[in-house]
C-alpha cells in the first residue's frame, strides 16, 4: 500500500518476505509494532497473541477464521481464549474472520484485498469480506477512493460503534457507508452515530431483513439478526439512511464521493420529459425530499430562454426537442434561484437530439456552480456516452 514505516514480516521458515527482513518470532523483532496483523492457522493464534501482548503490542487485526469451532481447552474455544487475553492485556482485536484495514491516506493495507485503493472522503465499514471486495473492484473501474476501508468480521472486539466513533470526529472523512449483518452492542452503536451523523451523512445496507436470510447472516458471522422492524426504527433515530441494494449503495458512494456540502434541501429539476419528471419528484417525496418553488424572478427569465409550452413550475420541462444549448441557459436561470440548493438535470433520448451535445451542454455550464449537481441520462445503449461524460 505504501506504507512509510516499518514493517517487519514474522515467520520461521523464511528469511525474507517480498523482498523485506522476515524475523523468526514475535520476540526477535527489534521494535514494539503498534500493529501487528495476524494471518496463522487457528492453533497458533493463541501463541502468537501472547507473545504480541508480551511484547507491548496493543493493537491486532485477526484474519484467520473458524476460531469458534476449535477448542483451546476443555473449557474455551481459541475465540475465548484469544478475547481473554486481548482483554487482560488491554488490546484492541479487529475481526476475527476479516478482510483487514485499508488507509489509503498513510499508505496502509492490512488487509489480503486483492484490490488498492485511492485515497478519498468516504469510509466504508463492512461485515461481510466478501461485500468489500466487490466495492473495491467496483470503485476502481470509477476512480473513487475511500479515507478507511474496515471489514469487521466477526466484531468480537471493535464493533460499529467504536468505528463510528472515530470516523465521527476524523477530518478525512465526509461520508460513512456501513454494511451491516448484526449489531452486538447496541448501545454503543446507537450513540455512536446519533453523534456522527449530526456532522456527515452516515449511509447503511443490513441483511437478515426477513426470517431465512437472518438465519443465513447467523451461519456467516455467528451472530443473531435482531427484528427488522426495530433495527429500522432505530436506525432512523440515529439519523442513518438505509439503502436497502447494494446498486443503491454503489450509487450512493458515487454520489457522496463527488458531491459538496449540502446547504440546504429544496431540489430543482430540469428535464426535457414530464413523464421521468414527475417519477423524479415521487421518489424524492417518498424519501423526505422538497421540492423547490421557483421564484417570480426565475419564471420571468425562463419565459425568455423557453418555448411557450414549458412546465412553468418545478420540475422545469424544457420540452422534448431541447438541445444542448436550451439546457445551458434554463440551468443558467434556475442555478441562480435561492430558493434552489441542488439540481437534478434529467434527459431523455429522443429522434432529433443528440446525448453526447446535450450533456456537453450541461458540463460546460455546471463548472463554475457552488450548487450540487445532479445528472440522469434515462435509458442504456443510446445515453451510455453522454451518461460517461460525467464520470470525467
Amino acid at each position: 500500500g505504501g506504507f512509510k514505516g516499518p514493517i517487519m514480516p514474522v515467520n520461521p521458515h523464511s528469511q525474507s518476505i517480498g523482498g523485506v527482513l522476515a524475523y523468526p518470532d514475535v520476540n526477535s523483532l527489534p521494535v514494539t509494532p503498534e500493529l501487528a496483523v495476524i494471518c496463522v492457522p487457528p492453533q497458533a493464534v493463541v501463541p502468537t497473541m501472547e507473545c504480541l501482548a508480551d511484547k507491548g503490542c496493543l493493537a491486532a487485526i485477526v484474519l484467520t477464521a473458524g476460531l469458534g469451532a476449535e477448542p483451546f481447552d476443555e473449557t474455551r474455544s481459541i475465540k475465548q481464549a484469544m478475547l481473554d487475553i486481548a482483554a487482560s492485556r488491554k488490546m484492541r482485536l479487529l475481526g476475527p474472520n476479516c478482510l483487514g484495514l485499508m488507509v489509503p491516506g498513510i499508505g496502509l493495507n492490512a488487509s489480503f484485498s486483492h484490490q488498492s485503493i485511492e485515497n478519498g472522503k468516504i469510509a466504508f465499514v463492512s461485515q461481510s469480506g466478501a461485500l468489500c471486495t466487490a466495492v473495491l473492484d467496483w470503485a476502481a473501474a470509477r476512480g473513487i477512493g475511500f479515507s478507511h476501508f474496515i471489514s469487521l468480521g466477526e466484531c468480537d472486539d471493535v464493533d460499529f460503534g467504536d468505528v463510528i466513533d472515530y470516523l465521527g470526529s476524523d477530518p478525512q472523512t465526509r461520508a460513512i457507508m456501513l454494511y451491516i449483518e448484526s449489531i452486538h452492542e447496541r448501545r454503543s452503536f446507537i450513540s455512536a452515530a446519533r453523534a456522527a451523523s449530526r456532522n456527515k451523512p452516515i449511509l447503511c445496507i443490513k441483511s437478515g431483513r426477513f426470517a431465512e436470510g437472518a438465519a443465513a447472516a447467523a451461519s456467516h458471522t455467528g451472530a443473531l439478526a435482531g427484528a427488522d422492524d426495530v433495527f429500522d426504527a432505530a436506525i432512523k433515530r440515529a439519523g442513518v439512511l438505509r439503502v436497502y441494494t447494494v446498486s443503491e449503495m454503489f450509487s450512493a458512494a458515487e454520489t457522496l464521493s463527488r458531491m459538496r456540502p449540502f446547504r440546504g434541501d429544496k431540489l430543482g429539476i430540469v428535464t426535457n420529459g414530464g413523464g421521468i419528471g414527475v417519477l423524479a419528484v415521487d421518489a424524492l417525496i417518498e424519501r423526505h425530499g422538497h421540492l423547490a418553488h421557483l421564484s417570480d424572478d426565475t419564471i420571468t427569465a425562463l419565459d425568455g430562454v423557453l418555448p411557450r409550452t414549458w412546465s412553468h413550475a418545478n420540475p422545469v420541462d424544457i420540452i422534448g426537442d431541447a438541445p444542448g444549448e436550451r439546457y445551458a441557459k434554463t440551468i443558467e436561470c434556475v442555478l441562480k434561484d435561492s430558493n434552489i440548493d441542488s439540481l437534478l438535470v434529467m434527459h431523455a433520448p429522443t429522434a432529433i437530439t443528440d446525448p453526447v451535445e446535450v450533456a456537453q451542454g450541461v458540463i460546460d455550464v455546471i463548472k463554475t456552480s457552488k450548487k450540487n449537481i445532479l445528472t440522469n441520462w434515462v435509458g442504456e445503449a443510446t445515453v451510455a456516452e453522454a451518461r460517461n461524460m460525467f464520470y470525467a
